[in-house]
């Protein structure tokens, strides 16, 4: 007998996955445990690992397709006479209307609910995810996997091509691509997000004393930088509060979410308990974090849930000012620019439901007094 290998929720913000590759072969022994596959979601590649012992059977799902969760990507067998080296299973067809029409393609296979419940709760054990759930029953899931490419060859798309914008098709030719799944996800953020009434209260911040100490302790400005922001919070704790319908929801650790580049797109790994933790172990948590970042290996518990944010584009020689969105959950991100001899403008965008513009403005003060004793910050 042979049971379905559903797409498992990797994340609580995953609808699609896509499996970058099979680590076992059909016909392989595997283990309850195993990893036989690499899925990558929205934000990193995750393992998934075999929910019974058994033998990897096909037909396998083609490495590369992107399946929704729930939908057969393999089976495994009870037994190598019954493993099966099939062509592989079709890719999901499009949706009807997605490309102005029906879809020939033989549609995907859905996998039964017992095969979905057992996906999902495997899902919530995998060595890179466990640590996100605090429940074994399904897990509803929500974003797409992530690409540095397009999957679909992209289509070049004229005036009569059914243009989905008025605006594009008033516009020259154009070739229409698939969004990595990254940017997708950052896109439904910032749509919700752009709800939030936001104000912003810029200030002119000495950073020197920072950027040296950085130098002579051979330590991450950023990091220093999200230490003052956390202690600063603490003397401010509206600043640590995020608005709910129910109220505010003031919260007992201050995580301090950091704006990073990973080749792909924006990713925020999230410094735990910022306020209280040394400076040694704020250190030893950002060289993992950084770490998988470039790997593409962070756990969804490890970038998500911020209590704050923090920005920094002051690698960039020419970015004088700049301001962000205040993400969901956050009651302000800070943004900061270029530092100049003058002093470095940051920009503290904040949820109005929360906070004030006088909260803002004393913020920004006990930032500055942090900033100036950087010793402080250090220990």
């Amino acid at each position: 007998m042979s049971q379905p290998i559903a797409m498992p929720a990797l994340s609580d913000t995953m609808s699609n996955g896509r499996l970058v590759k099979w680590i076992k072969k059909p016909g392989d022994a595997v283990h309850k445990g195993d990893v036989i596959a690499e899925v990558e979601t929205d934000k990193a590649v995750m393992e998934v690992e075999a929910f019974q012992d058994g033998y990897l059977s096909g037909p396998l799902i083609e490495e590369g397709t992107e399946a929704p969760v729930g939908q057969i990507i393999g089976y495994i067998s009870d037994s190598p006479n019954k493993v099966q080296t099939a062509e592989p299973l079709a890719a999901p067809s499009a949706p009807h209307g997605a490309d102005g029409g029906n879809s020939s393609d033989k549609p995907a296979i859905a996998a039964p609910m017992s095969a979905v419940l057992a996906a999902s709760t495997i899902a919530s054990r995998q060595p890179l995810a466990r640590r996100h759930f605090a429940s074994a029953g399904p897990v509803r899931t929500n974003a797409p996997i992530s690409s540095a490419e397009p999957t679909a060859e992209a289509t070049p798309h004229t005036s009569a091509s059914k243009p989905t914008l008025v605006a594009i098709e008033a516009g020259p030719a154009y070739r229409l691509e698939r969004a990595s799944s990254l940017r997708e996800a950052v896109a439904r953020t910032m749509i919700a997000s752009a709800a939030t009434p936001t104000f912003r209260v810029s200030a002119q911040l000495l950073l020197d004393p920072l950027l040296r100490a950085a130098n002579e302790r051979q330590q991450s400005f950023t990091l220093l930088l999200a230490r003052a922001c956390a202690r600063a919070i603490v003397a401010h704790p509206l600043f640590n509060a995020a608005y709910t319908p129910e109220g505010l929801a003031r919260r007992e650790r201050v995580d301090i979410g950091v704006a990073v580049d990973d080749g792909y797109g924006l990713i925020t790994p999230v410094l735990r308990d910022a306020a209280r933790k040394s400076m040694t172990e704020l250190s030893r948590d950002w060289a993992v974090l950084h770490d998988k970042v470039k790997k593409r290996r962070l756990a969804p518990a490890e970038y998500s849930g911020a209590t704050f944010y923090l920005s920094n584009l002051g690698a960039s020689a020419v970015v004088y000012t700049f301001d962000s969105i205040v993400p969901i959950g956050a009651a302000a991100i800070l943004s900061v620019a270029r530092a100049r001899l003058e002093g470095t403008l940051c920009t503290l965008a904040c949820d109005h439901r929360v906070v004030f513009g006088l909260d803002a403005a004393r913020f920004l003060e006990t930032l500055a007094q942090q900033i100036k004793e950087p010793s402080k910050l250090s220990v």
